[in-house]
Formats: C-alpha cells, sequence, structure tokens
C-alpha cells in the first residue's frame, strides 16, 4: 500500500507539474500576444529639408500634427542673448511652454514681441529674469529688442510635442515617434510663400522623408561691426 501510495503521490505531483508548466506557456503566449504590437507602436523618424536649389535648409521647422491625443511635454526653453544675438535663432516649443530669457552679454537687453500669438516685454534687464514667459498660443512669434535693433529671432509655437528645427545640415529626427497619419507643417524665415500641410503615414516601412521649402536667402541678423573688426557687446 505505502508502494501504491508513493506512485499516487508522484503521478498527483507530475500532473500538477504540467499543469503549472501549461499555465506559465499560456501565460507567456498571452503576454506575447499583447505585448509584442506595442513594440512597433515607436518608431525613429528623419527629415532631410532642402531649399529649391537643392542645397540642406537649416533653421526649418517640422511639426507633425496627428488627429490622435498626443502628450504634452512640460520641458522649459531657453533662448539666450549672447554676443548680440539671440541663440538659437529660430526655436520650436509645444503650445504651453516656458521660455527662459537669460542675458549673457555685458550690456542690459530690452526683449519684446509684438506677434499676435505672445505680446510680451522684458524691460531693460542683466542676467535671467525672475519669470519666464509663458507662449501658450500656437503661431510665429517674432522677437526683438529695443535697444538693439539688429536683434531678432522667431519662436514658433507649435501644437503637437513633436516639432524641431533643422541643423546645418537640414536634418531633423523624431524619435519614439507612434505610428500612424500626421500632417507634416513646414516653416522657415525665409520662405517665400505658406507651406501647404502635407500628409505622411509613419509605419514600419517608413524611416525617411525629404521636404523643400522655396525660400529667398538672406543674411542671419548680426551684430554690427566697429574699429578693428570687432563687434559691439
Amino acid at each position: 500500500m505505502k508502494g501504491i501510495s508513493s506512485n499516487h503521490h508522484q503521478t498527483t505531483g507530475s500532473r500538477r507539474l504540467s499543469l503549472a508548466g501549461f499555465c506559465l506557456r499560456l501565460m507567456c503566449l498571452l503576454f506575447a500576444s499583447v505585448c509584442l504590437p506595442c513594440l512597433t507602436l515607436a518608431a525613429q523618424l528623419s527629415f532631410q529639408v532642402q531649399d529649391q536649389q537643392g542645397d540642406a535648409l537649416p533653421d526649418a521647422v517640422i511639426e507633425l500634427r496627428s488627429e490622435k491625443l498626443l502628450p504634452h511635454t512640460t520641458v522649459h526653453g531657453e533662448i539666450t542673448q549672447q554676443n548680440l544675438t539671440f541663440v538659437p535663432w529660430v526655436s520650436a516649443v509645444q503650445k504651453g511652454t516656458l521660455v527662459e530669457f537669460p542675458n549673457r552679454d555685458k550690456t542690459r537687453h530690452h526683449v519684446y514681441s509684438f506677434s499676435a500669438p505672445k505680446v510680451f516685454e522684458l524691460k531693460l534687464y542683466a542676467n535671467t529674469p525672475e519669470n519666464p514667459v509663458l507662449f501658450d498660443q500656437p503661431g510665429i512669434v517674432v522677437l526683438g529688442c529695443n535697444i538693439h535693433d539688429h536683434m531678432q529671432a522667431y519662436v514658433y509655437v507649435g501644437e503637437s510635442p513633436f516639432l524641431s528645427v533643422s541643423d546645418e545640415a537640414g536634418n531633423i529626427t523624431f524619435d519614439n515617434l507612434p505610428e500612424g497619419q500626421y500632417q507634416v507643417m513646414l516653416w522657415h524665415p525665409w520662405q517665400n510663400k505658406e507651406s501647404q500641410p502635407q500628409t505622411i503615414t509613419v509605419d514600419s516601412d517608413v524611416r525617411t522623408a525629404h521636404f523643400v521649402i522655396d525660400i529667398s536667402k538672406q543674411s542671419k541678423p548680426a551684430p554690427p561691426r566697429r574699429g578693428f573688426g570687432k563687434n559691439y557687446r
């Protein structure tokens, strides 16, 4: 009887182990079926922006808009005054972003904008103003300095968190971009006309895209020179 009882317990234990193994395999399959598709929902997409001559176009803004509910970023922006110049010349921020305006020059600046999306004024100051500026309406904001007329910069305020400015090679890369359909909004300070939105579908087969902006090439704002080739500071 003891031997029979021992075999019975071994058989029961084996069945329990088999059942546990089956449940574990089932859970793994369910996890894979649910979670693996999620891994394809984010993609990396690179853009190359050129002018009508085929040259790389820096300082171009691309915003990707979607009908889906997109998250709001909480990153603060910064536009510096350095060497009597706004740095960067072109910024792109999502609506609701707070932007600091630190002054790295020895002279004071008086930063302002009369643009409809954001009218503001930072009167004569050194260092960094106590309160950042909230850009809470979409559109193009032109910056100036009431003391130094040559100083000018642009802030593109977008609706989407997926917006950026092209580098010196005209490149922009978006990481962790959810797959789906987007409207591509293009903008550049020198563009000859407003670019029409273009539609792009982002999926596993789409990794790069090229766009052209028709511009009238100009010179970026630069501080005036005085004797011996030195700039005013």
